[in-house]
């Protein structure tokens, strides 16, 4: 089985910030706009270097996606930012009749999604966002899994026409993908072959996936792991035929269950070919105040729970 080595582990929002700031330097149409977080969504360097392109809104959310509608009318790319919560769940009208239903080229991303928010507990944390956005017509829903990719996601958005919701987190996790990278939107990633089961994951779930594939391969489970950092469109073609080869999947996320990456595999399978699925994500709950590394532990989002999960799913085959 092929391995993945932790090159640093560094925060997915940093690849964001660092993303921006390139952005900044190459796409002159490129405009960010921050909800009073510049800090902690580290697009204080796009702020220093491009200030007439850096528009600070303050506590008004649904203001800065109103503006970041209105911008893309004069040919600007609006780059907005603050935590998961903010940016979905306080703001979803605004995303729906502004952005979505007029097809506006807003790029909503959003760090400090799922449960490693950790110590701000259940308000500030967001466990539904996936199924909230991917639900609007013509909005693409990308999930990364390191600083690597989430760079290559905000640089690929860039040029990508329509509506994006970029999710990513706080952390410090694993840094395990190419540096350069080509992300293509849509398009799944195949890390390792398996013939035994398929174990499709995004997010931060990606690398405790590949954990999972190294405890299982030694007890003689060979597991193909897919990195679906694109919710939607899904790359559907990808997970069928993996699936057509080892016969049972477990989908893995940090988000509910229900609405999340595993529902929109399991419509897949029901639609193609049923076949035996198990997920790893939150049961139907809220978070609470905890570490990152406590909570994940708690919710049952680790490679333990992966590995549990695909012995059971072997058994159903």
């Amino acid at each position: 089985m092929k391995k993945y080595t932790n090159t640093g582990s560094k925060d997915t929002r940093s690849g964001f910030g660092d993303g921006l700031t390139e952005l900044g330097q190459t796409n002159e149409n490129v405009v960010a706009l921050c909800a009073d977080l510049t800090g902690s969504l580290k697009m204080n360097e796009f702020k220093d270097n491009h200030p007439e392109r850096f528009f600070q809104i303050g506590i008004a959310e649904a203001n800065m996606i109103g503006i970041a509608a209105g911008m893309t009318i004069g040919g600007k790319i609006p780059f907005t930012g603050t935590f998961a919560n903010f940016s979905t769940g306080r703001v979803y009208d605004q995303i729906r009749q502004s952005v979505a239903y007029s097809d506006k080229n807003v790029k909503i991303c959003a760090s400090h999604a799922g449960i490693t928010l950790g110590e701000d507990g259940a308000t500030h944390q967001i466990l539904e966002d996936i199924g909230l956005m991917k639900m609007l017509p013509g909005m693409t829903v990308i999930n990364t899994c390191d600083y690597n990719q989430t760079k290559a996601a905000t640089l690929a958005i860039a040029a990508h026409h329509g509506p994006v919701y970029l999710r990513f987190g706080r952390p410090k996790v694993a840094n395990f993908t190419p540096a350069d990278q080509k992300f293509e939107i849509g398009k799944a990633v195949q890390l390792t072959e398996g013939t035994d089961v398929t174990i499709v994951a995004t997010g931060h779930l990606v690398w405790e996936a590949l954990q999972a594939a190294e405890t299982l391969e030694a007890e003689g489970i060979s597991a193909e792991v897919i990195n679906i950092h694109t919710i939607k469109p899904l790359d559907e073609a990808a997970i069928l035929n993996s699936v057509a080869k080892t016969g049972c999947i477990v989908t893995a996320e940090e988000h509910n269950f229900l609405g999340g990456l595993g529902e929109s595999v399991a419509r897949t399978l029901a639609l193609n070919t049923p076949a035996p699925q198990e997920f790893v994500a939150t049961q139907d709950t809220f978070g609470e105040s905890g570490t990152p590394a406590q909570l994940m532990e708690k919710y049952g989002l680790n490679a333990a729970s992966i590995v549990k999960a695909t012995q059971k799913v072997i058994k159903r085959k």
